[in-house]
C-alpha cells in the first residue's frame, strides 16, 4: 500500500519547548537502498523500517530509514502512513502527538496534519509534513522518501504560478500570521491573479509570539517567510503601508502611501493595537506597551542589570514579559487586578501556583491594585504610584492592559462594526458586504466547539486558521469554519496549554499542582466540560481539541471512574458510553 510522495521542502526551525524528545523506539535493521531518479534528478532513499507486526492499529512509532533520517509510521483503519517526525512549527516530536481520525495534532501548540497527505490543516505553522511512500512486502514495511525531505522534515505545498492574463486582484490588509497564511493558501488553492498584502510595519511578517516571550530574538530567526518566498510566488508585500479607507461600493482600498487599489476580493486581518492605561504620565518615554518587534527592541535597549521594571497587567502578555525580564534586571514587580494572575482563565488554584512560581524567581506582586499615575524625573519615568498610594521605583513600565482593534478605516465602508470594533462574519468568514472577508483578532466569527456561537478570540493559531479558510473561500473552494480555540504559554520553562472556550463555573484539578504536573477540567453550570488545561501532561489538551473537533461532548459524570478514559475514543469512531 502507498501514500502520496509530496513535493518540495523548506528549511527547518529550532525546537522551542521545555520538554525532551521521548526515547526513540528501536527499529529493525533497514535494508539500505538509495537511487537517483534520472528524469527528475531527485535522490530517493528506500528501505525496510520494521515488520508489519511492529505497529498496531491506532499507533504511531518513529523508525530509522537507513542512515538518512527518521520517519513516523502510523497505522489507522488498517492503512499505514509514513510522515515527517517533527512538527513543522517548532519541532515537537510527533510520536507523542494526539492521534485523531485521519490526522494528528501536535502536543505542544496544536498544529494538525493530515495522515494521508501530510498537509497542515490547523495551526500554528506554515509548512506541511513530508509524506512518504509505504509498501508492505512479505510482512516487511518498506518506506521510500526523498532524501531532501528527510533532512528538512518540512514540505511547502505546490503553488500556482501568477498568470499575467488573470486580471483579478485580491488584497490582504494586515501582514500578521493570518494575512501570510491567507496569501500562501491562495496560491496553494490555485489562484493565479495578483495578490497584494499591506503591512503597517517596516519589516517582513514575523512570529509575533516571540515579541514578549523572547524580546531579544533576532528578526531573521523569527520571520514567517523570507523575501524569496514572496518573490517566487508573486506575492506583493507593501511595507509601512496602512489601509486608510475601504470603499465597498467601488471595491477599492485607500492606502497611507497615496495608492488606491481596486480589488475583486479583500481579506482584512488588521489585528489589534496594544492599549496603554489611561493615567497621568503614561506618555513618558520609558512607559511601553509590547505588541510589535519594534516595541521589544525599545524595551531591551533600556534594560540593564540595575533596572527596576514594573509590569501592569496579569494577562499572558504581562506575565510573559515579566518572566523574560526576571533575572536580567534588578527587580520586577507585577501590578494587577484580582488576587491571583490568570484567574479568569485558569482559576484560583492554578493562578495561585503560577504566582508562587514567579515569587520563587524573585518577582514581586502588587495585586488587587492598579497604577494611579506614572511619576517622572528629568522627563523620564522614575516610579509609579499605586491605587493605595504606594510608590514603587520604576525605570521601565510595561503595560499589558488590553488592546483596541484596527478597524477604524472601515467606519464608512458599509461593513458593520460592533461597538468594540470587531466584525461579524458568517461561516465562510465573509462580512455583511460581498467580497469582504475578515479574520484574526477583529473577526467575531462562529466557533464550532461552542455550537457556532460567535466570539472574538485573539489566538495566534486561530488567526492562521482564519487565513486558510478565508483564502479557500476567496479562491472559490466553499469551506466552512470548524474552529476549536487552542492556546499556550511558557513561563519559566513550564508550558501551560488550554483548549476550549468560556468562563468556567467550576474547575477540577487532577494531578500535582506543587509539581506543576496536572490536568484541569473546566465545567459550565450544567457540568459540561468547556475547556481543558494542562501542565506537563501532554498530549491531553490536544486530545481534547480533537475530541471537540469530532463534535463529541464530555461531561462531569464521564470523568468519575477514570478521568482520562475519554482519550481512548479520540483516535477511533468510538463514542463515550
Amino acid at each position: 500500500m502507498g501514500s502520496i510522495n509530496c513535493k518540495n521542502f523548506s528549511s527547518t526551525k529550532t525546537a522551542d519547548e521545555d520538554v525532551d524528545s521521548p526515547a526513540e523506539p528501536k527499529s529493525k535493521p533497514a535494508s539500505p537502498s538509495s537511487s537517483m531518479d534520472r528524469d527528475l534528478g531527485v535522490d530517493f532513499v528506500e528501505g525496510v523500517v520494521c515488520s508489519e507486526g511492529d505497529i498496531k492499529e491506532n499507533e504511531m512509532k518513529q523508525f530509522d530509514l537507513t542512515d538518512a533520517g527518521k520517519v513516523l509510521l502510523v497505522r489507522q483503519n488498517g492503512k499505514l502512513s509514513a510522515l515527517g517526525t517533527k512538527c513543522t512549527h517548532y519541532g515537537a516530536p510527533l510520536s507523542s502527538a494526539a492521534l485523531s481520525n485521519g490526522r494528528l495534532r501536535c502536543q505542544w501548540h496544536g498544529a494538525c496534519f493530515n495522515l494521508t497527505t501530510g498537509d497542515i490543516e490547523d495551526f500554528p505553522g506554515l509548512d506541511s509534513l513530508p509524506c512518504y511512500q509505504v509498501t508492505v512486502e512479505g510482512g516487511q514495511v518498506k518506506v521510500r522518501a526523498k532524501r531532501s525531505e528527510l533532512e528538512s522534515n518540512k514540505r511547502v505545498k505546490e503553488m500556482a504560478k501568477r498568470d499575467p492574463n488573470n486580471n483579478k486582484t485580491f488584497v490582504i490588509v494586515g501582514a500578521g500570521p493570518s494575512g501570510v497564511t491567507c496569501a500562501q493558501t491562495l496560491r496553494e488553492e490555485g489562484f493565479t491573479g495578483r495578490i497584494v498584502m499591506l503591512s503597517k510595519e517596516s519589516v517582513l511578517p514575523y512570529d509575533r509570539v516571540k515579541v514578549n516571550k523572547a524580546m531579544d530574538s533576532k528578526l531573521e530567526t523569527i520571520l514567517l517567510r523570507q523575501q524569496e518566498f514572496y518573490d517566487s510566488n508573486d506575492i506583493e508585500v507593501m511595507l509601512e503601508v496602512e489601509a486608510t479607507k475601504l470603499d465597498t461600493k467601488d471595491q477599492t482600498v485607500s492606502c497611507s502611501n497615496g495608492y488606491i487599489i481596486k480589488y475583486d476580493k479583500i481579506y482584512i486581518a488588521t489585528g489589534s493595537k496594544a492599549r496603554k492605561h489611561n493615567c497621568p504620565g503614561s506618555d513618558l518615554p520609558n512607559v511601553f506597551t509590547i505588541r510589535d518587534f519594534a516595541d521589544a527592541q525599545k524595551i531591551i535597549g533600556q534594560m540593564t542589570d540595575q533596572t527596576h521594571v514594573v509590569v501592569l497587567g496579569v494577562s499572558f502578555i504581562g506575565l510573559e514579559a515579566a518572566a523574560y525580564c526576571a533575572g536580567k534586571v534588578a527587580k520586577v514587580t507585577i501590578v494587577g487586578r484580582g488576587s491571583v494572575p490568570l484567574e479568569p482563565i485558569f482559576g484560583t488554584e492554578i493562578g495561585t501556583r503560577i504566582m508562587q512560581m514567579f515569587r520563587e524567581k524573585k518577582v514581586q506582586f502588587a495585586m488587587n491594585s492598579g497604577i494611579d499615575r506614572c511619576l517622572e524625573q528629568d522627563g523620564k519615568l522614575c516610579s509609579v504610584q499605586l491605587a493605595d498610594g504606594q510608590i514603587i521605583r520604576a525605570d521601565i513600565c510595561i503595560m499589558g492592559t488590553g488592546s483596541t482593534l484596527y478597524t477604524d478605516f472601515m467606519k464608512t465602508s458599509g461593513v458593520e462594526l460592533n461597538p468594540d470594533g470587531s466584525v461579524d462574519t458568517d461561516l465562510f468568514l465573509e462580512a455583511n458586504v460581498q467580497n469582504v472577508y475578515v479574520g484574526g483578532d477583529i473577526a467575531n466569527a462562529p466557533v464550532y466547539s461552542i455550537g457556532l456561537d460567535r466570539a472574538t478570540i485573539g489566538h495566534y493559531g486561530l488567526a492562521q486558521y482564519h487565513g486558510r479558510i478565508a483564502a479557500q473561500n476567496m479562491a472559490g473552494k466553499r469551506t466552512q469554519l470548524k474552529a476549536v480555540p487552542y492556546f499556550w504559554t511558557v513561563l519559566f520553562g513550564k508550558s501551560f496549554r488550554y483548549a476550549g472556550y468560556g468562563r468556567a463555573h467550576e474547575i477540577r484539578v487532577i494531578g500535582s499542582l506543587p509539581d506543576l504536573k496536572f490536568v484541569a477540567y473546566h465545567f459550565d453550570e450544567s457540568g459540561k466540560v468547556i475547556g481543558v488545561c494542562s501542565c506537563n501532561r501532554d498530549p491531553v489538551v490536544s486530545q481534547f481539541a480533537e475530541f471537540q473537533m469530532q463534535g463529541k461532548t464530555l461531561r462531569k459524570e464521564d470523568l468519575e471512574n477514570d478521568p482520562f478514559a475519554w482519550t481512548a475514543t479520540v483516535s477511533t469512531c468510538q463514542k463515550m458510553q
